[in-house]
């Protein structure tokens, strides 16, 4: 892997364009589908919800409410992330001079908050009917109403799942994930509700609290990454070796590397270059190496900004001080 990646940083100072790099038509479909697989997502949560809500109706089984409660959650965060995919397609260059890319991970984070609340809830609410000993509706027909929802909203949520898997783009790929614990949780809801009725009515608040700290577990990692994506965690030491060669060969003229960093700003990386040329070399050769260095850093895919300085010495105390 770290060899392919040194061979795509190779072919990249040699041609100037990253091997990677879509056209503007290639951007463009891509965007199209990003958008038609949010809208699919939601319009699908909105259908299965109205399905779900009918079999916790006639079942009346805690875990088949509690993945019912889960999907009128998938309805608000799809809100969520819906309005933040739209915010960052209309930048506002004065009020947001760097962009609205931040929204992403802060949505993430928001949806995935609700989330872990409602595993909290559903837990709550186990717990007490485990003590109350709540009876569970044992109606064969209603079971079999129960069965085939049941089994329709996870065969739609899979194939959504495969669907979304498809795209690199991190909303879109929490809308995956989200339909990848609908699966989960659905089956576990339907297995837990189908044996409560047949064997022991105490397997259906078990069956809701798997659900519950699957939920808590699944969506405060998925809060944990983006935190670590907005507070300033470093890349890689694998990538850092990357962009080292690539600053390295990037000119003959480049006499030494100062620094390289690379650090997280949202769910792509801000990176900082310090490059010394000879001291005597014109003012507007420096330039254009150093401007053809930051176009070239940000055509790489992980990469959102590029920032080059050029210095003539590398003795001198570092430019920026941390502020305590």
């Amino acid at each position: 892997m770290l060899f392919e990646g040194f061979n795509a940083m190779e072919t990249m100072s040699k041609s100037g364009f990253s091997p990677a790099t879509l056209t503007e038509d290639e951007m463009n479909n891509l965007a199209r589908s990003e958008r038609l697989a949010i809208y699919v997502s939601n319009i699908a949560n909105l259908v299965l919800f109205a399905a779900k809500v009918f079999a916790s109706i006639e079942s009346r089984s805690l875990a088949v409410i509690a993945s019912t409660l889960d999907s009128l959650l998938d309805l608000l965060s799809g809100f969520i992330l819906w309005f933040t995919s739209h915010a960052m397609r209309n930048p506002n260059q004065y009020h947001y001079p760097i962009g609205k890319n931040r929204m992403q991970p802060v949505g993430i984070i928001v949806f995935a908050s609700i989330m872990a609340t409602l595993g909290f809830q559903i837990l709550l609410e186990s717990a007490r009917e485990l003590v109350t000993e709540t009876q569970p509706n044992k109606s064969r027909y209603n079971e079999m109403w129960v069965i085939g929802i049941m089994v329709f909203v996870t065969a739609v949520k899979f194939i959504l799942m495969i669907y979304c898997q498809r795209f690199e783009n991190e909303i879109v790929k929490a809308y995956a994930q989200d339909h990848f614990f609908d699966v989960i949780t659905n089956s576990v809801g339907l297995g837990a509700t189908v044996l409560a009725i047949r064997y022991k009515w105490w397997i259906d608040p078990v069956g809701a609290i798997i659900i519950a700290l699957y939920t808590i577990n699944t969506w405060a990692k998925t809060v944990l990454e983006n935190v670590w994506s907005l507070i300033g965690r470093t890349a890689p030491p694998e990538f850092l070796a990357k962009l080292t060669y690539l600053v390295w060969n990037h000119h003959e003229e480049i006499k030494h590397i100062d620094t390289v960093r690379a650090y997280t700003f949202g769910s792509h990386y801000f990176v900082e270059v310090d490059i010394v040329l000879p001291k005597d070399m014109m003012l507007s050769e420096a330039h254009n190496i150093g401007e053809t260095l930051q176009v070239k850093l940000e055509q790489l895919s992980e990469v959102e900004r590029a920032f080059v300085h050029i210095d003539f010495e590398f003795t001198h105390t570092p430019e920026h001080k941390q502020k305590v």
